[in-house]
């Protein structure tokens, strides 16, 4: 036998040889695009559905959140209660659209809202806030008190309760408008 057929006969073997590792080649990078695909759709379903994550933009919050830190808030999650910190997309009469808030709820449905010498006052007891610093007082020419909230309504006040924009400013926040109850602050300043 010649030496070229020898060799063309060599190379015949490793042919299929070849095609199966060429086979191989493309089933692995088909199984690899899959696995991207559910990761990158089971993490949209995190954190478009489920969870939602944005930096507090103001100092509204603080000394509980402070302006910058990172928010882990729950989507879901429409029925709030006394003191939970919401997630909230209102239209704010002194700024053109919408403005995406943190604050804390103080009353919801059925309660009665009152702010007496800058104290708050709930369904006509005086509410002891033990996490809050600062006294409350009323924003002349906003929302008018007593207020009793109707169903799906909820109050919010900023933890700064002197010049933060709250539900003093803009009145009381309704369930299509909250976007959902924070779960988490991840401290990003003044550690």
């Amino acid at each position: 036998m010649s030496r070229k057929k020898a060799e063309e006969q060599k190379s015949a073997e490793k042919l299929p040889e070849k095609i199966q590792r060429s086979e191989r080649s493309v089933k692995d990078y088909q199984l690899f695009i899959i696995r991207l695909l559910v990761l990158a759709i089971a993490l949209w379903l995190l954190f478009f559905v489920f969870l939602g994550v944005m930096k507090m933009p103001t100092g509204d919050m603080y000394p509980r959140v402070d302006a910058g830190d990172l928010v882990l808030f729950y989507r879901l999650d429409k029925d709030v209660r006394a003191q939970d910190i919401i997630v909230i997309k209102k239209d704010v009469p002194a700024v053109e659209g919408k403005q995406t808030m943190i604050l804390r709820v103080v009353a919801v449905a059925g309660d009665t809202v009152d702010i007496q010498d800058d104290h708050l006052i709930i369904n006509g007891n005086a509410v002891v806030e033990t996490n809050i610093f600062y006294p409350t007082p009323v924003y002349e020419g906003y929302t008018e008190f007593p207020l009793t909230l109707r169903e799906g309504e909820c109050f919010v006040l900023a933890d700064t309760r002197r010049g933060g924009s709250d539900s003093r400013f803009f009145g009381p926040v309704n369930k299509s408008e909250i976007l959902g109850t924070v779960i988490t602050i991840i401290r990003r300043n003044n550690l």
